[in-house]
């Protein structure tokens, strides 16, 4: 472990060091500035729900009424820096196989977007949380989802290609948005104010991957039921994201006030009551619900008369946490009926098999994505240019 940062200057060196040890090149970053942006409008002044509510919001950790409060919030902060640097962790790769100029920019964007939300995460925790949050700071330059060591175990999965990055971006990063969402009304202030700028790079990740997977659709080259099992997979990963179904922390976050509800101040305003106990099973569903309409967008670039069309699997299926985590399911959530091999078999004809991965090393070295011409604007930012 290398020394504890003492101030934000010693842990922007050793942010330096962990680029180079993954191997990004800091010319890939191009003109993107690394920033430390708040929203503090957004933010608001007033915390907005749980047993705090109408008192002002805290804008440093003392003001934080008790230490389990308070270690929640670093615990927070520390699992959302840690996933935006696993993310680049797991993607800087493909850049040397990007299908055009467009592609490799939008992915070295991702990743420098995702490197300042780490930055951000970090800088909360190096300013306001004291050695505590140092400890944490340094950490999330330590461990490497390369290495497995990641805190969740959906960023030390390997993506090997674009086809995996795309439903990535597509399914795991829309993920990403409903977190940064739930926590943009935060009691903790400063917390609060670093989601505004974050959610609003969020929505280029989110685009990148609908708009990859259209991309694709239109070359119709990767056969539908092979984008199928991809989407299965990424989707399912994406659902254990949002954690077990009945979650004490999700509880305490809720009623300590540091963790809302998605769209909590419309709910707030609608007097939408909350139930505490199914607060993960309910930001889930919301999530369910929006991919499930962003499926049937890409349903309309089907070729006509195809006769199939992608679906969004079952919040049952292939979980590996909550009520149905490890329980053998249908992709339409029911319950398999037969044997544990039975099922293994069935699983190789709903999620990417070797067989796959096989054909796709011959699909890529084809014109298998729609070609989307890089713009001026994005071509003189330099980002991703020299990969």
């Amino acid at each position: 472990m290398a020394e504890l940062p003492k101030t934000w200057d010693d842990w922007v060196n050793n942010f330096s060091d962990w680029q180079d040890r993954v191997g990004f090149n800091r010319e890939w970053l191009g003109d993107f500035d690394l920033s430390i942006l708040f929203d503090w409008d957004r933010a608001g002044d007033v915390i907005e729900f749980g047993d705090y509510s109408g008192r002002a919001k805290w804008e440093r950790a003392l003001q934080v009424p008790h230490q389990n409060i308070r270690d929640a919030l670093v615990s927070m902060i520390t699992v959302q820096g840690d996933t935006e640097f696993a993310s680049v962790e797991q993607q800087k790769h493909l850049l040397e196989t990007a299908p055009s100029d467009y592609d490799r920019y939008a992915a070295a964007r991702i990743m420098a977007e995702e490197q300042r939300h780490g930055w951000q995460m970090a800088y909360l925790l190096m300013t306001y949380f004291g050695q505590q949050g140092r400890r944490e700071a340094q950490k999330l330059l330590e461990r490497n989802a390369q290495d497995g060591d990641r805190l969740l175990g959906a960023f030390n999965r390997p993506m090997p290609h674009w086809l995996d990055f795309f439903c990535y971006t597509m399914f795991v990063d829309r993920d990403g948005k409903f977190q940064l969402g739930m926590l943009s009304t935060s009691a903790f202030k400063p917390l609060a104010a670093s989601m505004g700028p974050m959610l609003k790079e969020e929505s280029f990740h989110l685009g990148t991957g609908s708009n990859g997977l259209r991309r694709i659709i239109k070359a119709g080259v990767i056969p539908l039921d092979m984008l199928q099992r991809y989407m299965n997979k990424w989707v399912a990963t994406a659902h254990d994201l949002f954690g077990t179904d009945s979650s004490t922390s999700a509880h305490w976050a809720y009623v300590w006030g540091v963790k809302g509800r998605w769209d909590e101040r419309k709910k707030l305003d609608a007097d939408i009551e909350v139930n505490k106990e199914v607060l993960n099973e309910e930001s889930r569903g919301h999530y369910h619900d929006e991919i499930v309409k962003e499926v049937e967008k890409l349903n309309g670039y089907l070729p006509e008369g195809c006769g199939v069309e992608l679906f969004v699997p079952h919040e049952n299926f292939h979980r590996d946490i909550g009520a149905f985590g490890g329980k053998n399911c249908y992709t339409d959530g029911s319950l398999f009926e037969g044997t544990d091999e039975e099922y293994s078999e069935y699983l190789k004809t709903v999620l990417p098999t070797p067989e796959d991965e096989e054909a796709l090393k011959e699909i890529f070295k084809q014109q298998w994505i729609e070609d989307k011409p890089l713009t001026p604007r994005q071509l003189a930012t330099g980002i991703g240019a020299t990969a």
